[in-house]
């Protein structure tokens, strides 16, 4: 979750939230093997910069990598490799950035295996051999654990793979490993940090580390910044892919709900949960969302993407998209938070006039500042029943299986679980009814109203889409008051159900900051057009520099 819907409720959405672990406050990880040690202090100048030296594969894309493996420089295995001296380099070790919480042991057996089936048949796809990270609330039946960051399922293994793992495997990914994330997509406090976990300890910002990476996917959203995998896979509630590929200068696809399964995956919300791509270029993004496409019979979401869905958005990659499209500018509610952000907002729309798309500009959306509330209150109810179900599905080897059982598991082992913060929405959680509850079908109605309100101020201006900057830039990392969220978009497309992009548009003393386009239902494709043409034309992303702070050398 991100922080909470709006500033209006400042509390908790879905798949983000808040603030941060200074080096050296995370307590060690229950399983050494399984999770970086804790962060000590900085790294000085010096070594950060050692740490950081040149990159074989920074910057190349996924058609790079498979280009490189059909002609025979590289192998599957020589990247997965790369990947991980990498990840023991600036991980483990260096900046230790805390991003990837456990290393799939059998990747390099997997890589090689798919070098010899390259050899005898060919690739499968565009994805073949391809080294790829997932969060780590993301079940995988191998070696892996699933946790969200929890101890309190440390060492549970799954039995059978998610949508989501069962798709990359299908495509021939090589599921590099988990990212650490917020501790169960940050959905348990109201004062939590972005990023930190007891499993995994904090994540940090690869672009200044004593920034907030923010969450909740914001292990895989530092991962790819630093270049710890070709791509990777968040998932979002309200703000859990776009929020931290905003603040690592990221692409960040939150696709319609039930595009792509969310079987297998530690659930919030039924209403708003997805998975998504986590890549450096829009390019990237298309490609591994094609993968992840399809009917689950474990996800009934995913019915209604028939008709819809497609096995491969690259076609939409065209560089003079912004060429006639219409972008309204909604302003009200969605800018004004950060100063920054309204300048990188203001280049960005300059930028879109020149390259020929109609801007429709200071927009409102009926009623986005007073959905917060009631879109909490359908989390809430959602995480009590959506969770249990989950919890109630593992086996005899885990120690809980139902919200309340985590929530005494938690209080059990207070000293390791929440030293930082408590577990406030976890027992308001608890609290709630069931899904005939007065209160809660009141207020799924009231965003099911906001829903449609959003669909009738785009047919009513003929909008391709919708655009706000996605985030202010990355706050402080601080673990006494937790995040320090200023305002964002994400919101809008979270209650709706429908797709968001965010594409990098610009930095601030260093900083990164995204902008966002965002649409109806099933309209990826045309947001993957609108998105690739603006990065196109603006070419924003710069790789981090393992910072230990912003870069207050020169003007914002």
């Amino acid at each position: 979750m991100r922080s909470v819907t709006m500033k209006a409720v400042l509390v908790a959405s879905a798949f983000l939230i808040a603030g941060a672990i200074l080096a050296g406050t995370a307590p060690p990880p229950a399983n050494a093997a399984a999770a970086p040690k804790s962060a000590t202090t900085a790294k000085p100048a010096s070594a950060r910069a050692a740490s950081a030296s040149p990159f074989r594969f920074e910057g190349t894309t996924i058609t790079g990598l498979q280009d490189g493996m059909n002609a025979g420089r590289w192998t599957s295995k020589e990247l997965v490799q790369a990947y991980i001296a990498r990840i023991e380099v600036l991980d483990r070790k260096g900046p230790a950035l805390h991003a990837v919480i456990e290393i799939n042991p059998d990747a390099i057996a997997i890589a090689e295996s798919l070098d010899a089936e390259r050899r005898a048949k060919g690739p499968r796809g565009p994805l073949h051999g391809i080294p790829v990270l997932v969060k780590d609330n993301i079940d995988t039946a191998d070696r892996m654990m699933t946790t969200a960051g929890s101890l309190a399922l440390a060492g549970v293994r799954r039995r059978e793979d998610s949508g989501v793992a069962a798709r990359l495997r299908e495509a021939g990914a090589v599921i590099l490993g988990k990212t650490n994330l917020s501790e169960w997509a940050n959905i348990r406090s109201t004062h939590a940090s972005s990023g930190w976990s007891a499993r995994g300890g904090q994540v940090r910002n690869p672009y200044a580390l004593d920034r907030s990476p923010s969450g909740s996917s914001s292990g895989t959203g530092a991962a790819l910044a630093a270049s710890f995998a070709a791509a990777g896979i968040g998932t979002e509630t309200d703000g859990s892919i776009v929020s931290p590929s905003s603040a690592n200068s990221l692409v960040g696809l939150k696709p319609t709900v039930g595009l792509v399964s969310r079987a297998g995956i530690v659930p919030i919300s039924h209403h708003q949960d997805t998975a998504g791509p986590m890549c450096r270029t829009v390019a990237d993004a298309a490609t591994l969302l094609g993968a992840l496409t399809g009917v689950d019979a474990r996800d009934p979401a995913t019915r209604e993407s028939e008709g819809h869905a497609l096995r491969d958005y690259t076609p939409f990659l065209d560089a003079s998209g912004l060429k006639g499209a219409r972008i309204g500018v909604v302003r009200k509610d969605l800018t004004g938070f950060h100063p920054s952000s309204d300048r990188i907002m203001e280049d960005a729309i300059a930028v879109m006039k020149q390259a020929g798309a109609v801007i429709v500009d200071s927009l409102a959306i009926p009623g986005l500042a007073a959905v917060g509330e009631p879109e909490l209150t359908v989390l809430l109810y959602d995480l009590k029943s959506d969770l249990n179900a989950y919890l109630g599905a593992l086996g005899a080897d885990s120690p809980v299986h139902s919200l309340a059982e985590v929530i005494a598991w938690n209080e059990a082992h207070r000293a390791t679980e929440m030293p930082y913060f408590g577990q406030e929405l976890f027992i308001r959680a608890e609290a709630t009814g069931g899904p005939t509850d007065t209160i809660y079908t009141r207020a799924l109605a009231r965003c099911r109203e906001f829903a449609h309100g959003i669909d009738s101020l785009m047919d009513g201006k003929q909008l391709d889409a919708l655009f706000a900057p996605t985030d202010g830039p990355p706050w402080m990392i601080d673990l006494v008051d937790g995040d320090h969220y200023l305002g964002g978009s994400s919101t809008v497309a979270a209650v709706a159900g429908t797709p968001h992009i965010t594409v990098p548009g610009g930095y601030t003393f260093g900083l990164p900051i995204g902008v966002s386009f965002f649409g109806r239902a099933w309209s990826e494709g045309t947001l993957i057009r609108i998105a690739y043409a603006f990065e196109q034309a603006t070419k924003h992303r710069r790789p981090p520099a393992f910072r230990a702070t912003a870069d207050l050398s020169g003007a914002p």
